[in-house]
């Protein structure tokens, strides 16, 4: 275990001179880095003992904690890995980055979960394989560009077929087509991205294109992605429940269907909450703090695509994107 006192006799050992500062501050990092981890290891691990496990939850946001995760996804996975008969203890997460902040790398780390990272950045996934955590666990680190034609094959051939724990699906663009392509494997868990600035009532997503990346849709930064309408339908049609999503509104939660009675005997509500975070850019990329309802005028001029019906309609075209529930939240 990594202490004060072994920091400190580290550090004492780390010549100051001007030939070696970069290897200097490296080394600092790196110590600095282990220790902040170990940190955050025994702080989740003591919010997993406080887990309301077996107990009623108004909605699935009240086991929310953060360790790795975005926001409070890390508190999510772990109640529902404690309910749900996971079919294997392995997981496959893509749109990771260098996997520092990720909805997986808890399970790793504390459980020991085996898994497979996909990032589009040949750089971060050799930023994930230079860490600790890469040597220390089972984990496999691919660089690919997700598309709904590639993902299965890169799924077989990294031999991350079933059975499979948790799929977690953040590509900030594609999210829902390539989903609704996977047909080589059925976790039991899956974790999706929706972008809730596209509202509750409608089943819409941003229309397919294997190049689409986020800020290339609109400089905003806000054009990406399905309505959380538009994953409960595929999840549905894939045979999983929806569960819940976390409050931030960013990711949501689906449990397939033959292992989610013991989840939903567990919540009061099941719940999508509706988006607070306001992460617009300008056109010369400096956020710009678009909140509320305006963030869905930034874009009104963008064509979606209804997913049951395949019609193609402008966003600005929705008489009414959002619930009266929305409504009052966001407004």
């Amino acid at each position: 275990m990594i202490t004060d006192d072994l920091i400190l006799a580290q550090l004492a050992k780390v010549e100051t001179s001007a030939a070696n500062g970069v290897q200097n501050t490296v080394a600092i990092y790196r110590l600095l880095h282990a220790h902040a981890e170990t940190s955050l290891l025994l702080a989740g691990r003591q919010a997993c003992w406080a887990l309301p496990r077996g107990k009623r939850m108004s909605s699935l946001s009240e086991a929310e904690f953060k360790v790795f995760s975005q926001f409070g996804e890390d508190g999510i996975i772990e109640w529902l890995i404690s309910h749900v008969d996971v079919p294997s203890r392995r997981f496959v997460e893509f749109g990771v980055q260098s996997f520092q902040e990720a909805n997986c790398r808890f399970l790793m780390r504390n459980r020991n979960w085996r898994g497979l990272i996909m990032d589009g950045s040949e750089a971060n996934i050799a930023a994930a394989r230079q860490d600790p955590s890469y040597w220390q666990h089972e984990l496999t680190a691919i660089p690919a560009f997700i598309t709904a034609e590639n993902i299965n094959s890169l799924l077989v051939d990294t031999g991350f077929t079933d059975p499979l724990g948790i799929l977690s699906i953040d590509v900030d663009g594609n999210d829902y087509w390539i989903w609704d392509a996977i047909d080589v494997v059925s976790p039991g868990i899956v974790v999706c991205e929706y972008n809730g600035i596209l509202g509750d009532t409608q089943p819409i997503s941003i229309p397919y294109n294997p190049k689409f990346t986020r800020f290339d849709g609109h400089f905003s930064g806000y054009y990406f992605g399905c309505s959380i309408a538009a994953l409960i339908h595929l999840a549905t049609e894939r045979g999983y429940t929806f569960v819940g999503t976390a409050s931030n509104a960013i990711n949501a939660f689906f449990v397939r269907n033959d292992l989610a009675q013991p989840v939903l005997d567990l919540l009061d509500q099941i719940r999508a909450f509706p988006p607070h975070h306001r992460d617009s850019r300008d056109e010369a990329g400096r956020l710009s703090y678009v909140g509320g309802l305006e963030r869905l005028e930034l874009i009104r001029h963008l064509p979606v695509v209804n997913v049951v019906t395949g019609e193609s309609l402008l966003i600005g075209d929705i008489a009414a994107p959002y619930s009266e529930a929305w409504l009052e939240e966001i407004a």
